[in-house]
């Protein structure tokens, strides 16, 4: 049951798939769904976004270290073998700036199920504004905002422009209902429209933040792209890693990378 249910959200993009019956879903069977939603975010509005070439995202928690998703690495140690590319929405521009990996840090404990996070450190930092985490449950409500490049068909290729879309939270026992017990709570946190579905992380996106804005108007990470049924389907919102759970174990982590 639960090998089928966490779908990792690790190869399409920011989906609203059309109410027609049409699913975004891992099988191989399964007839590829349009893209039908999301906007393109504009060029700065989300500086602290990073694309990983394993096709994962990220986010800036420091210039020179990306916070992502545990499922998006291969445990810990030293690794040259991720590139990094921040700086611009367009991942072909030539203003985007790509940069090395040299350290993995997996997170301790990580099975597959909850403690979905992970920090890779840079050999050099990328020149942007960072994205601070939430260390406190305070801002987990509201309406999210979840962004990534990842592909426009299930099993297609990542998108060149970065994606955006909105998506409203969901209560724990809503999302346990929804996922018949499987959610962690504590350490997940839910997203997105159960009754009718349509808007949602997908595949490609596993690793990228889940943000709102702070009561000082900045924006503060919430969540990880994480896992889910498909993608936007109705009756199963998105699943993500509940940053405030873990806040002092990625600072503590980061100061030793």
């Amino acid at each position: 049951m639960k090998q089928l249910l966490r779908t990792l959200k690790r190869c399409s993009v920011i989906a609203a798939v059309a109410l027609a019956g049409l699913s975004l879903q891992p099988s191989a069977s399964a007839t590829p769904a349009p893209i039908v939603g999301g906007t393109r975010a504009a060029q700065g509005e989300f500086p602290f976004m990073v694309r990983l070439s394993m096709g994962c995202g990220g986010a800036l928690y420091a210039q020179d270290i990306v916070l992502t998703a545990a499922h998006c690495v291969d445990g810990s140690g030293n690794d040259n073998s991720i590139t990094a590319t921040g700086g611009t929405v367009d991942l072909e521009s030539g203003s985007a700036v790509t940069v090395r990996s040299t350290k993995v840090l997996q997170a301790p404990g990580y099975d597959g199920t909850g403690k979905d996070w992970a920090l890779i450190k840079l050999a050099e930092p990328i020149d942007q504004p960072t994205l601070k985490i939430a260390t406190t449950t305070a801002y987990n409500t509201g309406t999210f905002t979840v962004a990534g490049w990842g592909a426009a068909t299930e099993g297609g290729d990542q998108e060149r422009y970065l994606l955006k879309a909105s998506v409203p939270y969901v209560s724990d026992s809503v999302c346990q209902d929804a996922y018949d017990g499987e959610l962690v709570p504590g350490e997940e946190l839910c997203a997105g429209y159960v009754d009718e579905g349509g808007v949602d992380s997908c595949q490609g996106d596993s690793g990228g933040p889940m943000f709102r804005k702070d009561d000082a108007g900045d924006w503060i990470q919430v969540g990880i792209v994480s896992w889910g049924q498909g993608c936007a389907r109705a009756g199963y919102p998105g699943v993500y890693t509940e940053v405030s759970t873990f806040a002092s174990d990625i600072a503590s982590a980061a100061s030793n990378l």
